[in-house]
């Protein structure tokens, strides 16, 4: 019994320094290309080595940094390259969900989770909030995902997600107002709501497509070759 305590004590911990570590990398704290010790950051955290040694192999999962021995770790950069193959990665599995969800003939109540994320979507452009826009933009992928039913999609989508989420942290106030970002979900909804597969997969796969070209002219513009 006190093993287990103790376990999962220390698994809450790791999981603490996983949050804020990756909340650091995220806000350009722990910069791309930058070397940090074990110690450092543990000192930084103000915990212990070892669930910060836990926290970065996890972070080293999601393409965050690198662990090495002996070394420390190294905020891994992503570049344009880089980018442009994620996108092409998320286009083809989110596509595929968008179909299965559209295919799965999914009842209201399934959908309600995309639908509030939309509505958050069009609530936070109203208000000019690219922040709340950018949180809800996430959920709502991440909920699209979800509904393809294909567990081996979403665990790579969400290793993923933080790369992702570097390079929209980035750009988030370059971009234009992102109305046709929301009025491509809209239509994506409406084909899943209406069972109509291919309408759901082309339309989400022009809207994936879109976004990696604003995004990568943005990188190239900017001169952001790492972020």
């Amino acid at each position: 019994m006190a093993r287990n305590v103790r376990h999962q004590a220390s698994s809450s911990t790791a999981q603490r320094a996983q949050t804020r570590l990756r909340d650091m990398i995220l806000a350009g704290e722990l910069a791309a290309g930058t070397d940090h010790l074990e110690s450092e950051l543990a000192e930084r955290l103000e915990m212990s080595r070892t669930p910060v040694r836990e926290a970065c192999v996890l972070l080293q999962g999601r393409g965050l940094l690198e662990v090495r021995p002996r070394k420390g770790v190294r905020i891994l950069p992503v570049s344009p390259a880089d980018m442009e193959e994620i996108y092409d990665v998320l286009t083809e599995l989110e596509t595929l969900a968008a179909r299965k969800a559209a295919e799965a003939g999914l009842p209201e109540r399934a959908l309600a989770p995309l639908t509030r994320a939309l509505d958050d979507m069009e609530t936070a452009l109203a208000a000019d909030d690219r922040a709340a826009w950018a949180d809800a933009d996430q959920r709502f992928h991440h909920e699209l995902v979800r509904l393809g039913g294909n567990r081996r999609a979403m665990d790579i989508v969400e290793m993923m997600s933080d790369q992702v989420a570097r390079a929209r942290q980035t750009t988030l106030y370059m971009r234009p107002a992102p109305d046709r970002s929301n009025a491509d979900h809209r239509a994506v909804l409406d084909a899943i709501r209406a069972g109509d597969a291919g309408r759901a997969a082309a339309r989400h796969r022009a809207h994936r497509q879109y976004a990696k070209a604003m995004l990568i002219e943005l990188l190239k513009t900017h001169r952001l070759s790492n972020l």
